[in-house]
């Protein structure tokens, strides 16, 4: 038998009255087309006052509309008691304060030690059942606060809102040098690179890429950058910022070609400060969106980490 999350529930109002079914379902739910055909194969997927009922059914004030979605688990995600830091949970959501260094989810090559594998090991001990849902990605040496649907409409609604540029999206850096203007928006296409396809370069070709940034302090060898993001594309800050010539501090990916354009002195400086992070200095310091249950505008913070603290007295006292 089927078991399903708590139901999310609807009550029609007065101007409402007479509409269908299925207009309340993705006009006041916001049920995708995709999300709606599958809760129709579903025994108790679409209710209107407790009872199952097609989705062109009228609907009266009062009545009750409710969804439900059959709880799910990540069968192809291995358990395994990796730890992580919670920022806030609830029946929607799980944030995470994601460390430097650990992949997000199992691909070629990490089937294990990611942090799916940890987040469906802490689930799987609580005796929930969820299937492991990030709503965005963050590099493996990026840190910082990283969202996880605990179903579909969640994830949908979220994704929504990423994609009409909803999301509130704040990143702290540390980069070389100090860029010549103090904010600065960039909006620079972004493409992979036809050489490596790994890597992502600026060509005019690309696609729209829009990054915000504020430099918050300056020291002799680099800077504290405040980056916000208007797009999501893979590297983007990494990718901007050195283009600008002011790459991350540690990026070993996209600081190299940067080094070796600097006086000799000054190169020496950059890659001490680069051997000293051990990673590209970028850390995920702020997410904000629409709770897709409570409509309320939530914003979860994770605080600097240590690493980056460490890095940050090293430049303060003028250290490479």
């Amino acid at each position: 038998m089927s078991q399903y999350y708590n139901p999310i529930v609807y009550t029609v109002a007065a101007a409402e009255d007479g509409w269908l079914l299925k207009t309340v379902l993705q006009r006041r739910l916001g049920v995708s087309r995709k999300l709606m055909s599958r809760l129709k194969l579903t025994e108790q997927g679409i209710t209107l006052n407790g009872e199952r009922v097609y989705i062109s059914v009228t609907v009266k004030e009062g009545d009750q509309v409710a969804i439900r979605l059959e709880q799910e688990i990540s069968e192809d995600i291995l358990p395994q008691p990796i730890p992580f830091d919670i920022l806030y949970e609830d029946d929607a959501l799980l944030i995470i304060n994601k460390q430097p260094g650990i992949i997000v989810h199992p691909t070629h090559g990490h089937y294990t030690e990611t942090l799916a594998n940890g987040v469906v090991y802490y689930w799987q001990q609580r005796g929930e059942r969820f299937r492991f849902r990030p709503v965005h990605r963050l590099d493996q040496e990026t840190s910082g606060v990283l969202a996880v649907a605990k179903n579909a409409y969640v994830h949908q609604h979220i994704s929504e809102q990423m994609l009409a540029d909803q999301v509130l999206k704040k990143y702290s850096a540390f980069v070389h040098g100090t860029p010549p203007i103090e904010e600065r928006r960039i909006d620079d296409p972004i493409d992979r690179d036809p050489l490596e396809p790994h890597r992502r370069i600026v060509t005019e070709s690309g696609y729209p890429a829009l990054t915000f940034y504020r430099v918050k302090e300056s020291y002799k060898h680099g800077s504290w950058v405040e980056l916000q993001l208007g797009t999501g594309r893979t590297h983007q800050i990494r990718v901007h910022m050195s283009h600008l010539g002011n790459p991350l501090i540690g990026d070993k990916m996209y600081g190299f070609s940067m080094l070796q354009s600097l006086a000799e002195e000054k190169r020496q400086a950059a890659a001490k400060l680069d051997a000293s992070m051990k990673r590209q200095a970028l850390h995920a310091e702020k997410l904000g969106f629409k709770h897709p249950l409570t409509g309320e505008q939530i914003v979860f913070t994770a605080p600097l980490p240590e690493d980056m603290h460490r890095l940050r007295q090293l430049l303060i006292q003028g250290q490479p």
